[in-house]
């Protein structure tokens, strides 16, 4: 099994590629080992590495996040780590794993009843311009709400964090909301 690394623009983070689907539809985002080894084996087989602070799945893609060293003493043991679990056949999400991931990022999404239609207008914008190009990154965004003009997103994977993260946002993703949607004022960023 060969597995490819890529650089993020967050020198934190560093995508890992196995060569094979990761999770056949959404992402999954783990912020703390007790969350990862509720949900996934492989999340939480990753922070059990020291120096490791948030780990992401793709469809095709595993974007690590560390804190402390760098990432020629990291790489090595994130790698084996991804071979032997691949190589064991053990699924990537425990059952329902994948399931409670995504009722949870779905959660709590606000928008009054009047901008239903802005707001679908929002989502298809983001899955199909925006969602892609963060993807090659290691990343993902969604929508969180959206509220007197003003777009909340929430920026997973290597986008968390990310020192380029705020010209993300302010100049990509703004200005290619308010170019298709006049009622977009502004876009934040929310945890």
């Amino acid at each position: 099994m060969f597995i490819q690394t890529e650089a993020t623009p967050n020198p934190a983070t560093l995508k890992f590629l196995p060569g094979k689907e990761v999770l056949a539809q959404g992402t999954a985002d783990f912020r703390s080992a007790a969350e990862a080894h509720e949900t996934s084996p492989l999340a939480g087989r990753l922070f059990e590495i020291p120096g490791v602070t948030g780990v992401f799945f793709g469809y095709d893609f595993i974007t690590v996040t560390k804190d402390g060293p760098d990432w020629q003493h990291l790489k090595p043991a994130i790698l084996g780590a991804i071979m032997e679990h691949f190589m064991s056949g053990a699924p990537v999400m425990a059952a329902g794993g994948h399931a409670a991931v995504t009722a949870a990022d779905e959660s709590g999404e606000f928008y009054g009843e009047a901008d239903s239609e802005i707001v679908a207008t929002i989502k298809e914008l983001l899955d199909t311009r925006v969602r892609p190009a963060v993807a090659q990154d290691g990343g993902d965004i969604t929508f969180r709400g959206f509220e007197n003009g003003t777009v909340f997103l929430h920026m997973k994977g290597s986008c968390a964090g990310c020192p380029s993260s705020t010209a993300t946002l302010k100049h990509g993703i703004q200005n290619l909301l308010r170019h298709f949607v006049p009622e977009v004022q502004q876009v934040e960023q929310v945890a």
